[in-house]
C-alpha cells in the first residue's frame, strides 16, 4: 500500500532495537528520509548500512532519551539536516525490574519513567515546533497494552505506559488544531528480546512464547506488524484519528 510518505522526514527513537529496526525498514521502504537514534554508535554502525540509504536520506544520532539536552540535539539536528520534520515515531522503551508492590523501589520506577515517560515528553517538546512550522504532521508513540491493563510485578512499566497514554491524549488536544495528529500503539507481547527478558524475570525461564496462549492466535505480535500500523498512523491517511490508543493484543480487548 502507498502511504504517501515518500520524501517525508521521519524521526525514530530506539531504532536499533527489535521494533525500532522494523520501523526503520518500513519507513525506508516507503521512501522516507530518516533520522534515527540509538544509545550506541556501535549499534548504529551495525544496523544502518542494512537500510541501503545514502546520507541524503539517512542520518543516525547517538541520543539517550532520558537526557533532555541530547533529545533536543537529536531533534533539532535532524530538522536542520533535512530542512524540517514531518513525523516523529517514539519507540525507545524500558521494562525495568519486576517487583511486587510491597518490595517496590523508587529507583526502579524512576529509571522506567525516565525512559518511558520523560523520553516521549522531551521528544514531543522539541519536535512540536518543527511540526507546527510544517502545518501538518504526526506523532506516533509505541506504548503498550500495559497502557490499558496491569500485570503483577510490573507496576513501574504498566503505570509508565498509562502515563504515556495520558501524555499523548494531551498532546493530541494541543496539536490537533494545528494539523498534527498524535496517537499511540499498544501491542501486547512482541517477539523481541524484551519479552524474553520479561519471561525470564517472571518465571525463571525464557522460551518460545511462554505467554502466547493468552492470545487468540497463540503467538506474539511481530515487529513488522507494529511497524505497519505506525506507517498508517504517521501518514495523512489517518489524519482524522487523534489521541487514540490502538491495541494490538491478539484479541484480549474483546474479553473486556
Amino acid at each position: 500500500m502507498d502511504y504517501q510518505l515518500k520524501d517525508r522526514v521521519v524521526l525514530i527513537t530506539g531504532a536499533t532495537g527489535g521494533i525500532g529496526q522494523a520501523l526503520a525498514r518500513a519507513f525506508a521502504q516507503e521512501g522516507c528520509r530518516l533520522a534515527v537514534s540509538s544509545t550506541s554508535q556501535a549499534k548504529l554502525d551495525a544496523f544502518l548500512p542494512s537500510l541501503g540509504l545514502g546520507p541524503d536520506r539517512l542520518k543516525g544520532f547517538v541520543a539517550d532519551v532520558t537526557d533532555e539536552a541530547q533529545v533536543r540535539a537529536f531533534v533539532d539536528g535532524a530538522a536542520a539536516h533535512f530542512g524540517g520534520l514531518d513525523a516523529l515515531v517514539i519507540n525507545a522503551g524500558y521494562e525495568g525490574k519486576m517487583e511486587q508492590i510491597q518490595h517496590a523501589q523508587a529507583e526502579t520506577y524512576r529509571k522506567v519513567y525516565d525512559v518511558n515517560v520523560f523520553g516521549p515528553l522531551y521528544c514531543m517538546k522539541y519536535a512540536a515546533p518543527h511540526l507546527i512550522a510544517r502545518g501538518r504532521g504526526a506523532i506516533v508513540t509505541i506504548a503498550s497494552n500495559g497502557s490499558f491493563t496491569g500485570s503483577a510485578g510490573m507496576g513501574a512499566y504498566c503505570s509508565s505506559k498509562h502515563a504515556v497514554a495520558g501524555l499523548v491524549k494531551c498532546a493530541a488536544l494541543e496539536l490537533g488544531p494545528q494539523g498534527i495528529h498524535c496517537n499511540y500503539i499498544c501491542p501486547g507481547a512482541v517477539e523481541t528480546p524484551m519479552i524474553h527478558r520479561i519471561e525470564e524475570n517472571a518465571t525463571g525461564a525464557s522460551g518460545d512464547g511462554l505467554f502466547a496462549d493468552q492470545y487468540l492466535d497463540k503467538r506474539y505480535c511481530r515487529p513488522d506488524e507494529v511497524a505497519g500500523l505506525a506507517l498508517y498512523l504517521a501518514s495523512d491517511l489517518s489524519s482524522h484519528i487523534m489521541g487514540s490508543g490502538i491495541r494490538m493484543d491478539g484479541g484480549l480487548d474483546a474479553l473486556s
